[in-house]
């Protein structure tokens, strides 16, 4: 599994020009899966994304949480994030999970993420989306599980 984190003062996801989701500070964060995923591995980026340290402190040091903060959380489904543009000018997504089983994990991960921090809001799996946001810093923190366990 690959996350892209991004610290936000704002961030929505539009589809057919309607908003789905919108919130204010917090963090987006774009999710793809490849084959090998499991729940292991929606566990281990579930529990870095809730405490990570990201957001500064007083002294403007990254010492607090999302949760530290009070801020919000949106979830966008990305299964781009296993492009592999290293051979040729067109990426393959070959390492992807194909959509039906990606679009369960990603609903599981939404709601394992929901029952660890409640203020959760997502993209649409499958939806051709148009993802607005304020990256606050910028402040953009890649994760992979892959390998790990």
């Amino acid at each position: 599994m690959r996350a892209v984190i991004q610290r936000v003062t704002k961030a929505s996801v539009e589809v057919e020009g309607k908003t789905i989701a919108s919130i204010n500070k917090g963090l987006c964060v774009l999710v793809g899966f490849t084959a090998t995923d499991t729940e292991k591995d929606l566990h281990y980026i579930c529990q870095k994304i809730i405490g990570l340290r990201i957001f500064d402190d007083d002294n403007a040091c990254m010492n607090l949480s999302i949760a530290d903060v009070g801020g919000e959380l949106l979830i966008v489904p990305q299964f781009t994030l296993y492009g592999d543009a290293r051979k040729g000018r067109r990426p393959s997504f070959s390492d992807a999970m194909e959509p039906q089983k990606a679009s369960q994990l990603f609903d599981t991960f939404v709601t394992m993420c929901a029952q660890q921090y409640p203020e959760v809001q997502q993209g649409k799996f499958q939806a051709y989306m148009q993802l607005w946001l304020i990256n606050d810093g910028p402040v953009t923190i890649l994760l992979d599980s892959c390998k790990l366990f």
